[in-house]
């Protein structure tokens, strides 16, 4: 019938709504009568012992930075002033004529070429074989690998100097053509001195290496497998790439030792031509007299290489150290 009414289930709103509809809608939330303000946040209370472990590890960085400010300190000051006043004074006079005289006089560019020539060969052979033993005994699982890992571990135990007679013979008696060594003998040449830092440096670099490679998941190397990786893509194109935080890590520390070698160049090398430049810092002592602030700017040019190299890969050695730190 026209006009009449419709009818409308109860709870019904003006434009057809039910009650369940209504319960549907999304509510705009209400605006606020007040302005909002943040919760100051609480300070955290730093407990005793944190400011304990901050003081000391204060006092320890500063008890190794001193001897270095001290010997930079030095270096720049005249050697009359430092006899008059002492090495603690306040300086009258500041120059860098030191490090002229001390890298002119005692040779130093030839001497450092000669580090390098140690040291460079002596980290890359280093690494190379201590991967290839790790790789082995961690992701390969030879037989007598855990034996093997013992035996490198404790050659680091053995105290050098116990060998030095020994090696000192034996290496005269080791003929080398003229090519690999001017004396045809192992001694007084720059491969007896690589070799005896491989082999002191190698245990050390094998336990790390080894440790790091147990830590990789297996699901790499097993789908490596599946895809028909041998065992040499599986070391050289999926193991050491990850490996790449502790093998950092390692030729920083690694070319550190051997670059600031003194026992071993001084025994197995007689031609002073071949010194490295930490045994050619014996050029800048006279036969009686020595100046020790000339000998302070040759030592702060010795460390000057090892400083760059750990700043160049210090992200790097920073990770590796930092590695398993944290859980997950």
């Amino acid at each position: 019938m026209a006009g009449a009414p419709v009818d409308r289930p109860a709870g019904a709103g003006e434009q057809g709504e039910t009650a369940h509809d209504r319960t549907r809608r999304p509510t705009r939330p209400r605006p606020r009568t007040g302005r909002h303000r943040p919760r100051p946040r609480r300070r955290a209370r730093v407990r005793p012992a944190r400011l304990v472990l901050h003081a000391f590890l204060c006092v320890v960085a500063l008890g190794w930075l001193a001897p270095v400010l001290l010997a930079v300190y030095a270096s720049l000051r005249p050697y009359q002033e430092t006899a008059r006043d002492g090495y603690f004074s306040l300086p009258r006079h500041l120059s860098l004529d030191y490090y002229r005289q001390a890298f002119t006089q005692s040779g130093m560019g030839h001497h450092f070429a000669n580090s390098l020539i140690i040291a460079v060969p002596g980290v890359v052979v280093t690494l190379l074989l201590a991967s290839f033993t790790a790789f082995a005994v961690a992701r390969v699982r030879i037989r007598g690998g855990v034996f093997l890992l013992v035996v490198f571990t404790a050659g680091n135990l053995l105290p050098p100097q116990v060998l030095v007679t020994p090696l000192y013979v034996m290496f005269n008696h080791i003929a080398l053509p003229y090519a690999l060594s001017d004396s045809q003998v192992l001694y007084d040449s720059y491969l007896g001195v690589i070799a005896i830092q491989v082999a002191f440096q190698l245990g050390f670099c094998v336990f790390v290496l080894t440790n790091f490679m147990r830590a990789l998941p297996e699901e790499i190397t097993e789908a490596a497998i599946v895809d028909g990786a041998g065992v040499w893509t599986q070391y050289w194109r999926i193991t050491l790439p990850l490996c790449r935080p502790a093998l950092a890590a390692l030729a920083t520390l690694e070319f550190t030792w051997m670059y600031n070698d003194f026992l071993w160049a001084l025994v197995l090398i007689n031609d002073p031509e071949k010194l490295p430049v930490t045994s050619a810092l014996n050029n800048l002592r006279g036969q009686f007299f020595t100046d020790y602030n000339l000998l302070a700017a040759g030592s702060v040019l010795v460390a000057l290489p090892t400083v760059l190299v750990f700043f160049l890969l210090q992200r790097h050695f920073i990770a590796g150290l930092t590695l398993g730190a944290g859980k997950g």
